[in-house]
């Protein structure tokens, strides 16, 4: 049964609104570990560089690393386009840079969810002239409309144009130690 989570004083304009469960734990930790044996099968001569996108993305990239068979190094980059709205801004802004070296190396962009493809189009171009020998992207989710000139080599659920929150994804930085990933009812029913 799906459940459900009813906003309360602290979430401001938001307050009232109802939360309906998209996707269980369960189910989101069963694609996981599909999505790690896929990694894990596709770089088993090499050792990537995983670089997760901040904050959204940092319990998806600890469990699906968890569940990798392969080692891996890790690295951070914080960017963001949302501003604690629901709607993104039109304007990406890099808050943190990664820190390693990736020349010649075997890159993974670890992202918690692709929406208007404005953030993932971002690192892609900042990735581009970085000498890597490869940049792949994995997402936990993906938006159904989004449309990209180029593959997500790994995806997790592709989901309806809904506002969601939980397993790392936040509402004004607030949902994110939510297990479930829900969506915002925003239709004015609450």
């Amino acid at each position: 049964m799906k459940k459900t989570l009813v906003l309360d004083n602290n979430f401001g304009k938001f307050s009232g609104l109802t939360l309906h469960e998209l996707l269980s734990y369960e189910t989101i930790q069963n694609r996981i570990r599909e999505m790690a044996e896929s990694i894990s099968r596709d770089y088993k001569d090499s050792v990537p560089i995983m670089i997760g996108v901040l904050n959204g993305s940092f319990i998806f990239f600890a469990d699906l690393i968890r569940e990798m068979s392969i080692y891996a190094e890790v690295d951070f980059i914080k960017i963001s386009s949302y501003a604690n709205e629901t709607m993104t801004s039109g304007t990406v802004r890099l808050l943190k840079d990664i820190s390693c070296d990736i020349t010649g190396r075997d890159v993974i962009i670890i992202e918690d969810i692709i929406d208007s493809g404005l953030s993932i189009n971002f690192l892609k171009k900042r990735l581009e002239g970085s000498e890597t020998k490869s940049v792949r992207f994995a997402s936990l989710l993906i938006k159904e409309y989004t449309k990209l000139d180029f593959d997500i080599d790994y995806v997790g659920f592709t989901i309806p144009d809904k506002y969601v929150v939980g397993y790392g994804l936040d509402l004004a930085q607030k949902m994110r130690s939510l297990k479930s990933i829900y969506y915002l009812n925003q239709d004015g029913n609450k």
